[in-house]
């Protein structure tokens, strides 16, 4: 990876300020973690960096979104989740630390995470690659007509990059 010499910044047209860095987002839960109680997630989730299992019967994996960008070398990644199936779940699970895992078929998942700035991307369909490790999965969208979809696909130009980092930025916030 090069990201040290593909260095991006803008000037940011929602505080005026420069936003400076790898410009790569992600998710440190998914959205079904994040609806629930501190209650509830105590009692019945467990999460990690790369994992998250509510109730022992929902399961999810952090991989790796990843979005060509016109005129870069290094792709936009979303750090996001997605669920999989129990079976699924632990093969995974069997081969997490395996440097050799690249053999495996794709495994089917469910996008779990809404991403800021694109129409719901709950649920959409996935398909979870694994990369020998350390590397987390990445993930192939279904080939939709989603925005989401359809710029994984097509790539974004540098202005829809930074329409993006601005929405995920200033999330919450007026604009």
């Amino acid at each position: 990876m090069h990201q040290m010499e593909d260095t991006f910044a803008f000037k940011c047209s929602k505080c005026g300020e420069v936003h400076v860095g790898p410009p790569d987002l992600a998710f440190d839960s998914p959205f079904y973690y994040d609806a629930m109680s501190e209650e509830e997630r105590q009692q019945s989730a467990v999460i990690t960096t790369d994992t998250c299992v509510i109730e022992d019967k929902e399961f999810f994996v952090r991989g790796i979104l990843e979005i060509p960008v016109h005129g870069r070398d290094a792709t936009f990644g979303y750090g996001v989740w997605v669920s999989l199936s129990e079976k699924n779940f632990a093969r995974y699970m069997e081969l997490f630390e395996n440097t050799d895992r690249v053999d495996e078929p794709p495994y089917f998942g469910w996008f779990s995470n809404q991403l800021p700035g694109y129409p719901d991307t709950l649920n959409l369909k996935t398909h979870l690659h694994l990369r020998p490790y350390p590397s987390r999965p990445s993930i192939e969208l279904e080939a939709t007509h989603h925005p989401l979809a359809l710029e994984q696909r097509n790539g974004i130009s540098l202005d829809r990059l930074r329409e993006i980092l601005e929405a995920n930025e200033h999330e919450g916030h007026a604009a």
